[in-house]
């Protein structure tokens, strides 16, 4: 696991590097008080419905990054997903502002990302809020119960989406008998299939399944190895941007009934539509969704978790990336699953918000 990670560290040192040589670090002072935006508690897991967009969070100046910084090396998901995408930009602009370096490395996601903080060779890391529970709860992926980490801030929701080529393949029962690509083995995604699979009363021994990662999963449906995949990542996704780009590419639709058959036994999804402009489909396509959250191992200092919320939120308006437009501090502070790092409690206190903290 070190290894790799090393040898991600060194790769990914590029992509921070870039974006962070346009920028000087501010090496600020004390936080002082500001914002007085209230955000209430949402939802199970951290959603309590899609995100909203929006800069008006306290603009920069409001508050002051906190010095001592370190450097943190910051787990995300595989290079064609928006975790890594997202991830690099998050780092980059908390580098730029703040006395703390943070490096985005990619990996092979959720669960990969809790074992790597647990087994210390990460501090920050990108979760689903549902696998997050897991963890937390010591369920489903999790043999035991890990919880040596906190909650940093909720970001944006993701979505399952079941991506084909087939446009004869209309509903989540069309699935069966087909090659379906579930994810990896023990990934969030594979268990977000099996959750939606199981809404329509369908088993992983009811498809052909394929244990994909996102980009293999679409190289794949290019050339016609599989029928369609799972792909539970913040849309539009690079790896399905990609395949839009030379082909006619249609999303499956859940119903509501269905959907509301998958909320009653897993509330830590919320249903979602996703736009026909998204990847030019002929139509909006509704799924449901999982939050998007950064999480903090226990050790790591105050300040850095302080000011990695400082770097992205009192930055919006600069973040370079489609999901920086989702960023809301409501949802930011709406988990509830996992408490939230001392860190982040005083951030979101210098906002006027009170989160539930360790």
């Amino acid at each position: 696991m070190k290894k790799k990670l090393a040898i991600a560290l060194s790769l990914a040192m590029i992509v921070t590097m870039a974006l962070t040589a346009c920028g000087t670090k501010d090496k600020g002072g004390s936080s002082q008080g500001g914002g007085s935006q209230g955000g209430s508690s949402q939802g199970g897991g951290s959603q309590g419905g899609s995100s909203q967009g929006g800069s008006s969070q306290g603009g920069a100046g409001t508050l002051s990054p906190k010095d001592g910084g370190s450097s943190l090396t910051f787990t995300t998901g595989g290079d064609q997903g928006t975790y890594f995408g997202f991830g690099g930009v998050l780092g980059g602009k908390v580098g730029e502002t703040t006395s703390t370096t943070v490096t985005a490395v990619p990996s092979g996601g959720s669960k990969a990302n809790i074992d790597s903080m647990d087994l210390e060779d990460a501090q920050l890391g990108f979760v689903q809020s549902d696998v997050m529970a897991y963890a937390y709860n010591g369920e489903r992926l999790f043999d035991t119960k890990i919880d040596s980490f906190s909650t940093v801030a909720a970001l944006y929701m993701e979505q399952v989406q079941i991506v084909t080529l087939n446009p004869d393949i209309k509903t989540v029962a069309d699935l069966k008998g087909k090659s379906v690509s579930i994810g990896d083995q023990g990934s969030g995604v594979y268990f977000n299939a099996i959750d939606v699979l199981g809404a329509y009363d369908l088993t992983e021994a009811d498809i052909q399944p394929q244990y994909l990662s996102f980009g293999d999963s679409t190289e794949n449906l290019q050339d016609g190895k599989i029928d369609a995949a799972f792909v539970v990542a913040g849309a539009p996704t690079t790896a399905v941007t990609t395949l839009a780009a030379t082909r006619d590419v249609y999303l499956v639709s859940l119903d509501d009934e269905h959907i509301e058959k998958l909320i009653a036994s897993s509330p830590y999804y919320s249903k979602y539509v996703i736009s026909k402009d998204t990847y030019k489909t002929p139509e909006d396509a509704t799924t449901v969704a999982v939050g998007a959250v950064v999480i903090a191992r226990d050790d790591v200092s105050d300040a850095d978790v302080y000011n990695f919320l400082y770097g992205v939120f009192e930055n919006i308006d600069s973040l370079g990336h489609d999901k920086a437009k989702e960023l809301d501090l409501t949802f930011a502070s709406s988990v509830t699953a996992v408490p939230y790092h001392p860190g982040a409690v005083q951030y979101f206190a210098d906002k006027g918000i009170t989160v539930p903290g360790k």
